[in-house]
C-alpha cells in the first residue's frame, strides 16, 4: 500500500468514526433506521398539514397569516437547502421540477411581491405525488396503498391540476369577469368544464379566457380519464423478480413474464 493510499483509507477511518455534518443529514433523508424514516414521515406530515393549510386559506379567507406563511416558508428552505446540500449532483437536483416548484412555493411565502401567485403553493402537493420513496415506505404498512398505488399517483396528479389552473383563472380572469369573483368560482369552472358537465354560468372571458378553456378541457379531461382508468382497471403489483430482477407484475402473475421465474407471493384471480 502507497502513502498516499494510506492516508485515503486513514480519512475514510476518520469520517466512519466522526461523520460530517453532511453525511448525517444525508443519513436523515436516505437512512433506514426507525429514526430517519420517522424522520421522513414528519416531512410527509409536514407538507400533508401545508397542503391543507393552503387549500383552507384559498377558500375561505382573503389573505393569508404572514406569521405562519413565513413560519412555513422558512421550515420548507431549510428542507429544500438541506436536499440540495447533500444531492450527488448540485445542478441536476437544482434543475428538477421538484426542487423548482419548492423554490417558487418558498418564493411565495417569503417575499410579498408574490403574494398574487400565491395559489403556486399547492405545486407543494406534487412532491407527495412523485415520491417513490415515501410511498415505497408506506406500502409496507397498507397493503391497500400497494394495490390502488397509481389511483393515488392520479388521483394526486389531478388534484394538483385542479388547485393550480384555478389559481391561474383566478389571477386572471377575476378583475374583469363579473361571473368569476372568489377562488371557489374558478375551482367550480375548473371541475364543471374538466368533468364535461359545462352549466354555462361560469364563462371565461377574452382570448386568454378561451385558451385556458382549452388547457383545462384538454389536460384536465385526460388526467381525469387517467384516474378513472387506474381506478377501474386492475393495478399490478411490487414484488422483485429473483431471476431478472423486474419488479412490477400482475396481480395474478404466477410466473414471471420476463423470464419466467416462480413469483413467490399470494395471488388470486381479477
Amino acid at each position: 500500500m502507497t502513502e498516499q493510499d494510506g492516508k485515503t483509507a486513514h480519512r475514510a477511518r476518520v469520517r466512519k468514526q466522526r461523520p460530517s455534518l453532511r453525511l448525517l443529514v444525508a443519513d436523515l433523508y436516505r437512512g433506514t433506521d426507525p429514526v430517519t424514516v420517522g424522520f421522513r414521515y414528519f416531512l410527509l406530515g409536514f407538507d400533508l398539514v401545508t397542503v391543507a393549510y393552503f387549500v383552507t386559506v384559498s377558500f375561505f379567507f382573503d389573505s393569508t397569516i404572514w406569521e405562519i406563511d413565513v413560519a412555513i416558508g422558512v421550515l420548507m428552505a431549510l428542507d429544500v437547502g438541506a436536499r440540495t446540500w447533500i444531492a450527488p449532483r448540485f445542478w441536476r437536483h437544482v434543475v428538477r421540477p421538484s426542487t423548482l416548484f419548492d423554490l417558487i412555493v418558498v418564493a411565495s411565502l417569503l417575499m410579498p411581491a408574490f403574494e398574487s401567485l400565491a395559489f403556486l403553493r399547492i405545486l407543494r402537493a406534487q412532491r407527495i405525488a412523485v415520491s417513490y420513496q415515501v410511498l415505497g415506505h408506506l406500502k409496507h404498512l397498507s397493503p391497500w396503498l400497494e394495490e390502488k398505488e397509481l389511483a393515488v399517483r392520479a388521483g394526486l396528479n389531478l388534484f394538483v391540476f385542479v388547485f393550480v389552473m384555478s389559481g391561474i383563472i383566478f389571477v386572471f380572469q377575476h378583475r374583469g369577469n363579473p361571473g368569476l369573483h372568489t377562488y371557489a368560482d374558478a375551482v367550480y369552472y375548473t371541475v364543471t368544464t374538466l368533468t364535461t358537465t359545462g352549466y354555462g354560468d361560469v364563462v371565461l372571458t377574452g382570448t386568454w379566457g378561451r385558451l385556458l378553456s382549452v388547457i383545462v378541457m384538454i389536460v384536465g379531461v385526460s388526467l381525469f380519464l387517467n384516474l378513472v382508468r387506474a381506478v377501474l382497471r386492475p393495478a399490478g403489483i411490487y414484488l422483485k423478480c429473483t431471476g431478472c430482477g423486474l419488479i412490477r407484475h400482475d396481480r395474478d402473475a404466477i410466473h414471471c413474464k420476463h423470464c419466467g421465474t416462480l413469483l413467490n407471493h399470494r395471488h388470486g384471480s381479477v
